[in-house]
C-alpha cells in the first residue's frame, strides 16, 4: 500500500510510505514488532492473530530474561504510566505497578478520589492533561465508552485494564500460561462456564485467531453480548474453528483442555447476587466436570475466586493453573507496555502458538 496526501491546491502527492495490511481476523501477516508501537489496545478484536502472538512473544521473553537469567532491563526508562482505578484491584494494580518500575519506569496510581476524572474536570481535558505528563494510560472502569474517550481524546496509547465489555490484559495472561502448559495454542478447547461478561467477550474476539476453539455454557439470559457473539462466528468460520453455545456446563465441557469461569457477581451487581446465584445453580466446577473433559484438562480463574464457582479440589490441584496465571498477569501487561512504548524486538526463538 502507498500512502498519498492531497496539498492545499488539492493535489495528491505520493510519499512512496510502503505499509503491510493489517489483519484483523485470520489472514495473518507477521507485522513485526514496530507495528504494536503507539496503538491503543482496547479490546483483542483490533488486533490480528499475528499481533497477539507478538505481545505473548514479548512476554515470555521479558520473563525469561528477568525472571530466569536476572538481567536488568530498562526498556521504559524515562516513561511513566498514569493508571486510573474506577475499580479495586489486586492483580491489575500490582501487575502493572511493579511491572512497569522494574523495566525503569514510573507508575501513577490514580483513583476517582485522587483525580478530577468527569467531576470538575471533563474526561477529554483529563485526557489532555494526562497526555502532557505521562506516555501511556491504563485506566480501569465501569464505561467502555470511557476508554473510546480517553483514546479519542488524549495523544498517547490507552491500555484496557477492565471495563464491562473487555478484559484484554487477563486475556493474553491466560494465552501465555497456556502455552506455557501445553506447548501451544493452536487446536486447544477451551470450555467457558459461567457468565456472559467481558471475559468471555476477550475470550471470543481471540481465541479463534489463535485457532482455538471455544465452548461456552451459560445459564438462560446471561448469554454474551449478541454483538460480540456476531463478530465471533465470523470469525470462528474464517478462521476454521469451532465455536459452540449451550445452557449445559458438563456439555460445554466434553473435550476441553481448559475449563475456564470467573465471578458470577462482578463489581457493580451486588444487588443482583441473589439471583445470580440462583440462576448459576450447578454451574461449579468439580472434578464430576472435569469428567468429560480432555484427559489432559487444566482449570482458569482470573480471581478473585469464590467456593460456589469452583471447589476447593479442583481449585487447589495440581490441574489448576490459577497462580501461574495470576503471575503472568505482570508479564503480559509488561510485554504489552513494551511493544506499545518501544521498538523492542524478543531476543529468544519465537514459541510454537
Amino acid at each position: 500500500m502507498i500512502f498519498a496526501l492531497r496539498n492545499l491546491s488539492g493535489r495528491w502527492l505520493s510519499l512512496g510510505i510502503k505499509c503491510s495490511v493489517r489483519s484483523f481476523g485470520c489472514g495473518q501477516v507477521a507485522l513485526g514488532a514496530a507495528a504494536l508501537k503507539g496503538r491503543h489496545l482496547l479490546s483483542l478484536k483490533d488486533f490480528s492473530g499475528e499481533e497477539i502472538k507478538q505481545f505473548l512473544w514479548t512476554a515470555a521473553d521479558l520473563k525469561m530474561r528477568i525472571k530466569q537469567k536476572g538481567e536488568i532491563l530498562p526498556l521504559l526508562q524515562g516513561k511513566s504510566i498514569a493508571m486510573i482505578f474506577e475499580k479495586r484491584s489486586t492483580r491489575t494494580r500490582l501487575s502493572t505497578e511493579t511491572g512497569f518500575a522494574l523495566l525503569g519506569g514510573h507508575p501513577c496510581f490514580l483513583t476517582t478520589q485522587d483525580i478530577h476524572l468527569g467531576v470538575n474536570e471533563s474526561r477529554k481535558d483529563t485526557a489532555r492533561v494526562l497526555s502532557g505528563m505521562t506516555d501511556v494510560i491504563l485506566a480501569r472502569v465501569y464505561k467502555h465508552s470511557d476508554l473510546e474517550q480517553l483514546a479519542e481524546d488524549g495523544t498517547i496509547p490507552v491500555v484496557n485494564g477492565l471495563s464491562e465489555m473487555y478484559h484484554p490484559i487477563q486475556i493474553l495472561a491466560d494465552y501465555l500460561t497456556l502455552q506455557e502448559h501445553f506447548g501451544s495454542l493452536n487446536g486447544l478447547t477451551l470450555s467457558w462456564i459461567g457468565d456472559g461478561n467481558n471475559v468471555l467477550n476477550s475470550f471470543m474476539m481471540s481465541a479463534p485467531k489463535l485457532g482455538m476453539h471455544l465452548n461456552v455454557a451459560t445459564p438462560k439470559g446471561f448469554e454474551p453480548d449478541a454483538d460480540v457473539t456476531k463478530v465471533a462466528k465470523s470469525l470462528a468460520g474464517e478462521c476454521g474453528t469451532k465455536l459452540f453455545f449451550t445452557n449445559d456446563p458438563v456439555e460445554a465441557a466434553s473435550g476441553a483442555n481448559a475449563l475456564v469461569t470467573d465471578t458470577w457477581v462482578s463489581m457493580g451487581q451486588e444487588d443482583e447476587k441473589a439471583e445470580r446465584l440462583k440462576a448459576f445453580h450447578g454451574y461449579q466446577i468439580t472434578m464430576k466436570t472435569g469428567k468429560s473433559a480432555a484427559p489432559n484438562w487444566t482449570f482458569l480463574h482470573c480471581l478473585p475466586r469464590k467456593p460456589e464457582e469452583v471447589d476447593d479440589e479442583v481449585f487447589y490441584s495440581p490441574r489448576s493453573l490459577v497462580f501461574q496465571e495470576a503471575e503472568n498477569r505482570k508479564w503480559t501487561i509488561m510485554g504489552a507496555m513494551v511493544n506499545i512504548l518501544t521498538d523492542y524486538s524478543p531476543l529468544s526463538n519465537k514459541p510454537k502458538f
